[in-house]
């Protein structure tokens, strides 16, 4: 089907940029990925930027259905919802560290294109509204404590995953991901008035 042919290319992409770096993708090596001709990349992308852009809207849909669309409805506790948020926005090995590292891209492409600004805007709300869902939930039962809102504590979230997900990223070797896990529930549990093991409890 041409979605799937469409959805393949995209997926190559971004494979390659997350293993090679934006900047050494030609369409070529996608097209060998993908298993389809360039012809075929071509029918769909009609420059490579165009190609590029659309792989890291891609990721951004595809990781923002899949990975922030739970609802707090779905989780025993607001504590264990929270607890998945937070090791789902991590750059834990696998689709996430690859979906990490297209996100890099898309800011560092955002920040000279000002057409890409809104995509990273937008990426961003979606990601603040998914802390803010489960805090809202725990703060409404009781679970949680605080004077500040919903909106400020998923604030103060994104920013903890932000900065120390970066550093697990680029492999800081004071700040493995797992580490970064545990000092984002350090941080907010004392945020929430819970423990910070009750944050790290995603079984």
């Amino acid at each position: 089907m041409a979605t799937d042919a469409r959805e393949r290319i995209l997926e190559a992409a971004c494979d390659l940029i997350a293993s090679d770096g934006i900047d050494d993708v030609r369409i070529a090596r996608v097209a060998t990925k993908a298993g389809a001709s360039t012809a075929l990349v071509h029918h769909y992308f009609s420059t490579r930027e165009e190609l590029l852009e659309q792989a890291l809207v891609h990721s951004f849909e595809t990781a923002g259905a899949e990975r922030f669309a739970e609802e707090p409805e779905g989780e025993p506790t607001a504590s264990r919802g929270l607890a998945r948020a937070i090791a789902a926005s991590l750059p834990f090995p696998g689709d996430q560290e690859r979906d990490w590292t297209l996100w890099v891209e898309l800011w560092l492409r955002a920040v000279r294109d000002p057409q890409l600004r809104p995509l990273a805007a937008d990426l961003y709300g979606r990601y603040r509204e998914f802390f803010a869902a489960f805090i809202a939930a725990g703060l409404e039962s009781g679970e949680f404590e605080s004077d500040r809102s919903p909106e400020e504590l998923a604030d103060l979230a994104v920013a903890l995953v932000d900065g120390l997900g970066i550093r697990a990223l680029v492999r800081d070797p004071q700040m493995d991901v797992e580490t970064a896990r545990r000092v984002v529930a350090d941080q907010l549990a004392a945020a929430l008035g819970v423990t910070a093991d009750a944050l790290l409890a995603t079984d």
